[in-house]
């Protein structure tokens, strides 16, 4: 269903996000939320059902890609979802005092961080400026990744994924803490740019399995 009437639990906004992924990848988006009688409800206050922190990437837009609209997610974004005390501010400031049942971590393939930080690896060249940071933010998933035989770009990028999610656990006490209390959930999410799915390689709190890679 495209409306809430009520705070889902997590496992209700997983569905309901991916039900609009699946809306959107069919070409058949319904765009809830999205009218002014939407904005002038939300205009008070905000009850997002899920926090979602992705990557930069402009094709990733994630109201588009979920068929969401206003008040629905509480977005984070930085290039190759790599986190710092901002992100895990307002992750904690989704979870904590908007309640929100749901953290997406949202990754997506050809992921230009990914890209540079397994090119710096293969030829000691690093990019410059704070871009560099970025890269090396990346670089322990890459490197968890070959260290387990897991070679291929789609691996290298669920590896990153879910050690993001990881990430966030342990360094976060109040994402950990609702989590282990049942109120929340983190999953991870990997999108497809030419076909518009997001597929599931992480889930920590939902009782669900992830589907192994085809």
């Amino acid at each position: 269903m495209a409306d809430i009437t009520q705070t889902p639990t997590p496992r209700d906004a997983f569905d309901l996000l991916m039900a609009g992924n699946r809306r959107f990848v069919a070409g058949t988006p319904e765009h809830p939320n999205q009218d002014a009688a939407r904005r002038t409800e939300t205009a008070p206050s905000q009850k997002p059902f899920a926090v979602l922190f992705g990557c930069s990437d402009s094709r990733l837009a994630a109201e588009i890609i979920f068929d969401r609209g206003l008040g629905d997610l509480f977005v984070v974004r930085t290039a190759g979802h790599v986190t710092g005390t901002e992100v895990l501010g307002s992750i904690e400031f989704g979870v904590s005092v908007l309640n929100t049942p749901l953290v997406v971590v949202l990754g997506h393939d050809s992921c230009g961080a990914v890209a540079a930080a397994c090119s710096a690896l293969e030829n000691g060249r690093t990019p410059g400026g704070f871009v560099r940071d970025v890269v090396e933010r990346v670089t322990p998933s890459v490197l968890a990744a070959r260290a387990a035989g897991r070679e291929s770009a789609e691996e290298i990028l669920a590896e990153h994924i879910e050690h993001t999610v990881d990430l966030l656990l342990e360094r976060s006490r109040v994402l950990g803490d609702a989590v282990a209390a049942g109120r929340t959930a983190v999953v991870g999410l990997s999108y497809r740019l030419a076909d518009g799915s997001a597929q599931l390689v992480a889930t920590r709190g939902l009782d669900m399995a992830v589907p192994t890679a085809s």
